[in-house]
């Protein structure tokens, strides 16, 4: 997953309320799905759909690959705290609104003359999802409007619309596609924001803002002890030019691009509780503008080749862990190609049926905008554990490190972030969110851009 699907991600994350808050519980509507190679960097999973659900089978080679003796605290319904929704035919639809004050004491993610300011937010957003015993739709409308109370050129308004279903072919073959469209507002502590703040020459007066649309197909088969999964995924992005301090705009728009991903997996249950398998991804990255004579082409293709397991350890711990290949080769022979170890893992442990722990980590090829630069290795770990205090109180602790490493220009960046969050549910209704969060970033070796930024939050939610 690039840097830039992070970025994508933050955005959509700000529509369920606080940075770090838990969503209030409820019982259906879109679920953020897994995010593809070569979206903008800097945020989590832009809100698109395709959950892994597949069609629930009682059968023994579905159960060879269920992992599901335990709920995650997160994931667990919260009888009586949940959403009823309304009822509309065969769809359930569930409106809901979050507002947030939110203080961020370096909005601009400086490393000198931090500018703070009080960001309110209000985030609107109506999903429906059908009840049918068979097959499954679901669609989803959501926006998030920032309002800076001192520095208005900040404001955004960002957008998302989405549909995603199942078609249930055979007892043991489903299919799952989703379509989504977002414009979203890329975070001033992005990588992949070369832009100024104001007041500095040539700075950007407002933040950049970006299409991007999303085309997503999974076919999944279960036969005895394997399961075949195939993917193919599209995501297309454009960007708007911001103003430049000073007169005229930055140029963004050489960051235009098409991607195209497919993958392949084959599964192998060994026992009930445990699976190997390989999985092999390729994807192409076609960039709209070439640029003037002396701009590199950025149009590559590359490959990934993992190999691991996913398990469950009795009601103790499940997960999944993969180890590989990766690389990345760019058209102009001036950019240098990007390979080496990669990784994926999240394992989740229940050391209480009242507390999860969850430990992630992951080694990718991400998508730069610097000049000169076509890729660079990221390589992330992160925890978090989050504890249910009471049946309608959740707590959240986290922390991650990464490493971003620019071998052509000998750079180095170092991440690190961290955050608590606190959610009450006062009723199905209202819920209340106070989150807050520590993001740093240091260049470490060559030149980069070092910031340290913390935010305060609180949210509350009404939701039907």
């Amino acid at each position: 997953m690039s840097h830039s699907i992070k970025i994508a991600a933050g955005s959509a994350a700000l529509l369920f309320g606080a940075a770090s808050g838990v969503a209030m519980a409820q019982v259906a509507g879109p679920s953020a799905g897994a995010a593809m190679p070569g979206a903008p960097a800097g945020q989590p999973s832009t809100g698109p759909s395709a959950e892994r659900a597949g069609l629930a089978l009682p059968t023994e080679a579905a159960n060879l690959f269920a992992r599901d003796r335990n709920v995650s605290v997160l994931q667990r319904p919260k009888d009586g705290y949940e959403a009823l929704g309304l009822r509309a035919g065969a769809f359930l639809v569930y409106p809901k609104l979050s507002a947030t004050a939110e203080y961020n004491d370096n909005i601009y993610a400086t490393e000198d003359s931090e500018i703070d300011d009080l960001v309110w937010r209000v985030a609107p957003e109506i999903s429906a999802a059908s009840n049918w015993s068979r097959h499954s739709l679901s669609a989803y409308a959501r926006a998030v409007f920032n309002r800076f109370q001192d520095n208005e050129d900040e404001n955004s308004d960002d957008f998302l619309l989405g549909v995603n279903g199942r078609l249930d072919l055979l007892r043991f073959t489903n299919v799952r596609t989703s379509l989504d469209w977002a414009q979203l507002t890329e975070p001033r502590t992005s990588p992949n924001n070369p832009t100024l703040p104001p007041g500095q020459l040539g700075g950007a007066l407002e933040p950049t803002q970006y299409e991007l649309t999303s085309l997503r197909v999974d076919a999944e088969h279960t036969v005895n002890r394997l399961r075949f999964t195939g993917r193919y995924a599209f995501q297309q992005f454009d960007y708007d030019n911001p103003p430049r301090q000073g007169g005229g705009v930055i140029d963004q728009q050489y960051r235009d691009r098409d991607v195209n991903m497919f993958s392949g997996r084959v599964d192998f249950a060994v026992s009930p509780a445990s699976a190997l398998f390989i999985e092999v991804i390729g994807n192409t990255r076609d960039y709209r503008l070439p640029g003037n004579a002396t701009a590199v082409n950025r149009d590559s293709d590359g490959v990934q080749v993992l190999g691991g397991a996913n398990f469950e350890l009795g009601s103790l711990s499940r997960g999944e862990v993969a180890v590989g290949y990766l690389k990345q080769k760019f058209e102009d022979p001036r950019l240098r190609t990007v390979d080496g170890f990669g990784a994926r893992a999240q394992v989740e442990w229940f050391p209480t049926p009242l507390t999860t722990v969850t430990a992630s980590g992951s080694r990718t090829i991400e998508d730069s905008s610097v000049p000169g630069s076509g890729a660079y290795l990221s390589s992330n770990l992160g925890l978090q554990v989050d504890h249910e205090l009471l049946r309608n109180v959740i707590i959240s602790g986290r922390a991650s490190y990464g490493e971003d490493k620019y071998d052509f220009f000998n750079r180095k960046d170092e991440r690190q972030s961290a955050g608590v969050s606190a959610t009450y549910l006062l009723n199905r209704s209202i819920g209340l969110t106070a989150s807050y969060s520590y993001d740093r970033r240091d260049t470490v070796r060559g030149t980069g851009t070092d910031f340290i930024q913390n935010k305060v939050a609180a949210t509350l939610t009404a939701q039907f």
